[in-house]
């Protein structure tokens, strides 16, 4: 049964908007990821121009990029479930208003696309953690490396 009083209704808007902050906490985050190894690949670039090793170095800039795309990947995704939540909260505010003037089927027609869109961004999200897992494990062993070269 549909609630008369629209804002009953409203109250499917928070786990949207709640959802809609934790994406853009993950963007954030992937994005300071991001400038970090954009970072460290200059300076391996730099560091290309003098050395006569190049191998190691050329080999760390390889795993660099490949970090890089994963966390472009991984922003996709997140920025994505940003849209989708966002989406799915304007939709729930537009099926209460049809409710509100008495078009039920409307909201109906509005509660799927709205699950839909935030079944949707909760897909996002989890591909986009995905992205990150496979990022860290990356930061990791290129830490474990750089640790084994320093130590001998």
């Amino acid at each position: 049964m549909i609630a008369a009083d629209p804002f009953s209704v409203l109250t499917v808007v928070a786990a949207p908007a709640v959802l809609t902050n934790a994406s853009s906490v993950l963007a954030l985050g992937t994005n300071n990821r991001l400038a970090r190894v954009a970072d460290r690949a200059h300076a391996i670039t730099a560091q290309l121009a003098g050395a006569k090793d190049h191998q190691g170095l050329v080999a760390e800039l390889a795993v660099l990029q490949t970090r890089a795309q994963l966390l472009l990947r991984a922003l996709r995704y997140f920025y994505a479930g940003l849209g989708l939540f966002a989406s799915s909260a304007l939709i729930s505010i537009a099926g209460s208003i049809l409710v509100y003037y008495g078009w039920p089927s409307g909201f109906e027609i509005a509660a799927g696309i709205g699950v839909l869109c935030g079944t949707s961004a909760v897909i996002a999200l989890v591909c986009g953690c995905v992205m990150m897992i496979r990022e860290t494990q990356l930061a990791v062993k290129g830490l474990a490396y750089d640790a084994q070269s320093t130590i001998g």
